[in-house]
């Protein structure tokens, strides 16, 4: 299964009060793996970024100026989507963008949906974890990934970010190795990374540390007094004493 991570960042927070989309980036997974390939792009958003965006991403006007604008580079991007599930961490805002701009350019691609399925971490987040703060950084927390790098918000950084989470959330994956990579050798025939066996001679002894004689006895005592206290030992299978 193809999916696309993405992320968005924006002059504002509502497209229907005129704000655009600045900045996009995409990492690919091909059956839950990183392949290498990836989409980003700055955008011209022909307009000024306002205050707030501004300390969320720390994109300026002047460094977007020169940037292309989003008619130049929807040919691209809908190229690298299409087909694709889009994993997006709060889906409708970042959809809700992109349908916009779609719409302000008459794009013939018509809406997202019908090129793209979409799956919200947001949602899945709050589901999984009710009550709970469920932003990306909190995620980040919950489930150990390394956002060390994320003083300002950014679309790449972010969805290769989001990327790690939804692994881990979805399916205990811990590791983003990408597809292909390592040697041959590191590599079964279904391109599955293979066991790594290490040699008995250069493996290191295990220690074995045995219980001392007073060690055992308030192991053996220990044991009494819940069997007493229980009136039934599962260990044994007969009822205290």
């Amino acid at each position: 299964m193809r999916e696309v991570v993405l992320d968005t960042e924006t002059t504002g927070i509502d497209p229907r009060s005129g704000h655009r989309i600045i900045e996009i980036g995409c990492v690919e997974l091909m059956d839950r793996r990183l392949t290498g390939r990836h989409f980003h792009v700055y955008i011209n958003p022909e307009r000024e970024v306002e205050e707030g965006a501004l300390a969320v991403h720390g994109i300026t006007d002047a460094f977007l100026a020169d940037k292309p604008l989003f008619a130049d580079v929807v040919d691209g991007f809908m190229e690298f989507v299409k087909g694709a599930r889009l994993v997006i961490h709060n889906a409708p805002f970042d959809i809700g963008f992109l349908d916009s701009e779609l719409q302000l350019m008459s794009s013939p691609y018509g809406c997202m949906a019908d090129h793209c399925g979409v799956l919200d971490t947001l949602m899945m987040a709050r589901e999984k974890h009710p009550g709970q703060r469920n932003s990306l950084d909190a995620l980040c927390k919950r489930y150990m990934v390394d956002n060390s790098q994320r003083d300002l918000h950014g679309a790449l950084l972010d969805a290769e970010i989001l990327a790690d989470v939804y692994l881990i959330m979805t399916g205990g994956q811990t590791a983003l190795s990408l597809a292909g990579q390592g040697s041959d050798q590191d590599q079964s025939s279904n391109g599955v990374s293979a066991i790594r066996r290490i040699d008995p001679a250069r493996r290191p002894a295990l220690k074995v540390v045995q219980a001392s004689e007073s060690e055992m006895q308030a192991h053996v005592e220990r044991l009494a007094a819940i069997e007493k206290a229980a009136g039934f030992a599962l260990w044994n299978g007969r009822p205290a004493e």
